[in-house]
């Protein structure tokens, strides 16, 4: 009996210890680790992309095209413009996390077309904020369709253009 219960501890103890390789080996997560963003060019008109941002706002959004960059880190990249119905334009260049729904801002345009580097450095999550709704729906429809990142600048552009991601209006159908 003694020879019995010393070989089931045993057992168990093997079981444990396997079982913690095994959990280790295949659900660590990764390190995430963010790539350093370039600044793009200053946005230029003719290179201005209109997306809808929903009904919420009378302003106008716009994404420079030539600045979207697709990292291979998970962040879209981009130049949003702002123009309010005055014709006051806010720029900043801003990326979005498509894996965990967050946005941050790297740098803000100054009205001599150069850039400053934005005081809120962190990440910030944009559900159920109502000051990220334009980048949500960025993120929604055209950067992060069923929060998978685009895979390309040309795939975000093409979305833009046609108003809506292929991916999304597939499901809406």
């Amino acid at each position: 009996m003694k020879r019995f219960l010393l070989l089931l501890c045993t057992l168990t103890v093997i079981a444990c210890a396997g079982n913690e390789v095994f959990k280790d080996g295949f659900d660590s997560e990764k390190t995430w680790i963010e790539l350093q963003a370039q600044l793009p060019a200053y946005p230029k008109p003719e290179n201005l992309l209109p997306f809808n941002s929903g009904p919420v706002t009378n302003n106008q959004y716009f994404v420079d095209a030539k600045s979207i960059q697709i990292g291979t880190d998970g962040v879209a990249r981009y130049s949003l413009v702002v123009k309010s119905s005055t014709g006051a334009m806010n720029v900043s260049f801003e990326g979005i996390r498509c894996e965990t729904k967050e946005r941050k801002r790297y740098a803000l345009g100054r009205d001599d077309g150069t850039w400053a580097k934005s005081h809120i450095t962190e990440w910030q999550l944009m559900e159920n904020l109502p000051q990220f709704y334009a980048q949500r729906e960025l993120a929604r429809y055209y950067l992060c369709p069923l929060k998978i990142i685009v895979s390309s600048p040309q795939e975000a552009i093409s979305a833009l253009k046609s108003g809506i991601h292929p991916r999304v209006k597939t499901l809406s159908r």
